[in-house]
């Protein structure tokens, strides 16, 4: 069975990568010229992404990479990095709703108080680098198995208090093994910069698809985009 990275390196040997290739940089949609076959290479990576994903694969670093530490790479959409006012918002919590039986509302220490996970996983972006660091927190799949999703639940939007900012996933890369709600990196809790209190992150999926700053997950019938997604890359943006 072929790893994600693996996976990866036959999708840039292929041209599976295109319209990441077309967009450089991360808040570029491309020249009108390009929307046509931006949108034909989308389908067709969404279609070639989608055969190569396996439940059971996994992500497994180099060993003789280091993990990047403080060289971990910040984006976030606000002017400022986004910080959770308690103050004025109230103790942050992070809601679990949409298609489910059991519809959640977590605080950090009972989001804490779930069964854990670390994981040392490869981080990869859009614009072609990848970092290595250790995350910490709670696989979806487990909090999928609490609140119960309906059969009906193909999708699930990540959404987050860094202004607008949201991106749906399909549920089959929701609930992989390496698909984590974190609120620890490199055994320290979560820092604003990179997404406290908590935020998503997997191998499985691009950078741009990792919300940060959670605040709500729901379970949907349908996609319904995202920050990206909307402005021309790639919705599934799988490995």
């Amino acid at each position: 069975m072929k790893d994600i990275i693996d996976r990866r390196r036959f999708l840039l040997a292929s041209g599976g990568t295109l319209s990441a290739a077309l967009l450089a940089a991360c808040n570029s949609s491309g020249p009108r010229g390009a929307q046509g076959i931006l949108r034909f290479a989308e389908q067709s990576n969404e279609q070639v992404e989608r055969a190569l994903f396996r439940e059971g694969s996994r992500d497994r670093p180099r060993q003789r990479w280091r993990e990047a530490g403080s060289a971990l790479p910040v984006y976030y959409i606000s002017d400022e990095i986004p910080m959770w006012d308690a103050a004025t918002r109230g103790p942050w919590a992070l809601e679990v709703s949409g298609l489910v039986g059991r519809p959640l509302r977590l605080t950090l220490d009972e989001l804490m108080r779930l069964p854990r996970t670390t994981q040392r996983v490869d981080h990869y972006c859009v614009e072609g680098w990848t970092a290595v660091a250790s995350w910490t927190g709670v696989r979806l799949r487990d909090l999928a198995a609490i609140v119960q999703p309906s059969a009906a639940a193909q999708y699930v939007d990540f959404q987050s208090f860094d202004k607008d900012y949201h991106e749906s996933w399909d549920i089959e890369s929701a609930t992989h093994p390496q698909t984590l709600i974190a609120y620890g990196l490199d055994g320290h809790m979560l820092a604003a910069a990179h997404g406290a209190p908590a935020r998503v992150h997997s191998p499985v999926k691009l950078g741009y698809k990792n919300t940060k700053y959670l605040t709500r997950i729901v379970f949907m019938p349908a996609r319904n985009g995202g920050y990206w997604s909307d402005q021309g890359y790639e919705w599934y943006g799988g490995l």
